[in-house]
């Protein structure tokens, strides 16, 4: 009998090398600079050729749906495959290619390719920075990790936000997507930097430490995952906290390009949270391990329902960048929080990638729902009906939270491994 919070036995010791960290860094700086070409600009570029609302609405709920489509599938693959950079590797170069064709053919059905596209890869590549971080310094060094790969990412979105704000007021707004597709590049050699072999196969699925073979870790059955009570209600807070948030930047974008028309704004939009993003997220992680997981989750939550009910009260386009500041708070929290809190549940199962499949999924049906009711209700009743009812559902997810979301942080990590006789499997026990 090995229990998880013995001493490794050989598999299970790595230590990675400051230039494998250092790649990381510069991966999520880089990656974040690609996705921030996507979401608000795309809507703001579809809006200035004179696509509807219906339209725009209905290319980013089918970009959304497919890219819950292969969560689940995804974290099972991250799972299985050791190898992990060449997958993220086709991920990068395939969200540049989209990123050529808004830029090229903004017309319906290439539009309507890149972000399928888009959405297929989107998800798998934040599931795959969240197992390459558990792969390098395992769960006790993952919330700073976190902490870390946020902030990074925030800068970077924070770079590219103002870039490409810019080449869409002074250039055009094409220049907008061929500044993402030029960002593939820097991006693939960051990746290069992380050394393969100093991502830990087994702790990267979050395996039990053992007496094992390091390349066939020991995994509970995939079914037994999904039932657990504690992945559920925080599944449930991400659903709503999704169907209120996901929303809510398209369509502040789609108010300005109609009434002001400035990529500039949209870009100071998006700055803010990012800016309040790099400050916070380390923080958040640090935090993580004295206060838990629990009172962060609910102060993130709760900063959703104050940005929104200021988007529906405020016009002036200053204090709509003031205002993000709650988004930033938000960002932060749920960005360190939710690949933390999934392999908390999940530790020592070996299916920690199933796990954030299975969050992803759920969180992409909420991102689904989000553009279509925010566009419906905003279509016939104004955009300020739409931030009020984005506003109800955020403080809902609030009250789930309150109510039924227990701690998460591993205060004894007893997972015992027993060798099973016949077929040489293996069982998993917690207490």
């Amino acid at each position: 009998m090995v229990t998880a919070h013995d001493s490794p036995s050989g598999s299970m010791e790595n230590h990675p090398s400051q230039r494998s960290l250092r790649g990381l860094d510069w991966f999520n700086f880089f990656l974040a600079g690609i996705l921030t070409g996507f979401g608000p600009f795309v809507t703001l570029h579809l809006t200035k050729q004179h696509w509807t609302k219906e339209d725009i609405g209905f290319i980013l709920t089918i970009s959304v749906l497919t890219g819950l489509s292969v969560q689940v599938p995804s974290g099972e693959l991250l799972d299985m495959v050791r190898s992990k950079r060449p997958l993220v590797a086709v991920g990068v170069a395939t969200i540049g290619f989209a990123a050529l064709i808004l830029a090229l053919w903004p017309n319906f059905i290439p539009v309507l390719i890149a972000e399928v596209l888009l959405g297929v890869t989107g998800g798998f590549l934040g599931q795959a920075v969240g197992a390459i971080s558990l792969g390098l310094v395992g769960h006790d060094g993952l919330p700073e990790r976190l902490g870390r790969n946020q902030r990074f990412s925030a800068i970077g979105g924070f770079c590219a936000s103002g870039l490409m704000g810019l080449l869409g007021d002074f250039v055009f707004t094409n220049a907008i997507f061929y500044a993402s597709a030029a960002l593939a590049f820097p991006t693939l050699v960051a990746l290069y930097l992380i050394h393969g072999s100093d991502i830990h196969f087994a702790r990267a699925s979050s395996a039990p430490a053992g007496d094992y073979h390091p390349a066939r870790p020991p995994r509970i059955a995939r079914a037994a995952v999904a039932p657990n009570y504690r992945l559920i209600i925080f599944a449930s807070c991400i659903l709503l906290f999704q169907l209120a948030n996901a929303s809510l930047m398209p369509l502040v974008s789609e108010e300005l390009a109609r009434d002001r028309g400035s990529a500039l704004v949209v870009s100071a939009l998006i700055s803010v949270p990012q800016i309040v993003v790099a400050i916070l997220a380390p923080h958040v992680g640090s935090e993580a391990n004295r206060w838990g997981r629990r009172p962060l989750l609910l102060i993130g939550l709760g900063a959703l329902p104050i940005d929104a009910a200021c988007l529906a009260f405020v016009d002036n386009p200053l204090l709509l960048v003031a205002a993000q500041t709650f988004s930033g708070i938000s960002g932060a929290v749920i960005g360190v929080l939710t690949p933390l809190i999934v392999a908390d549940v999940t530790k020592g199962t070996g299916r920690f990638n199933l796990g954030q499949g299975i969050v992803g999924t759920v969180s992409g049906i909420g991102a689904a729902l989000s553009t279509t009711v925010s566009g419906f209700v905003a279509q016939r009743f104004g955009a300020a009906a739409g931030f009020y009812v984005m506003a109800g559902v955020a403080l809902l997810a609030v009250a789930v939270c309150w109510v039924f979301m227990p701690e998460t942080k591993v205060t004894s990590s007893k997972v015992e491994v027993r060798k099973k006789g016949g077929a040489g499997g293996y069982d998993m026990r917690s207490s």
